[in-house]
């Protein structure tokens, strides 16, 4: 389960998944090839967004990569409201 901050969009996790699933690319080929149904303009907003809160990086030139804190909120793993890091184990561990 995924652990969304409210400054989260919806499209903020495709550009995620996006990003994970291909190379680094620029917001006008996610709308494009990702059919992503927002315009070039927003994508692009909401990966300066992301950048700065630092689950993309912007490799210049308007193209943008995943960071590993990206990864880790794709799996469940990183709260962006807290940004706390989620332990799975403790999570399944019995309380005593």
């Amino acid at each position: 389960m995924r652990h969304s901050g409210k400054w989260m969009t919806s499209v903020d996790d495709r550009i995620l998944e996006y990003l994970h699933e291909n190379k680094p690319t620029t917001p006008t080929k996610m709308t494009t090839k990702a059919s992503l149904p927002y315009s070039r303009q927003h994508v692009d907003r909401r990966c300066k967004k992301l950048g700065e809160e630092g689950l993309v990086e912007s490799l210049g030139n308007g193209v943008y990569m995943i960071t590993e804190d990206g990864e880790a909120y794709l799996e469940g793993r990183l709260d962006t409201e807290t940004w706390d890091y989620i332990d799975k184990e403790s999570d399944e561990e019995d309380p005593q």
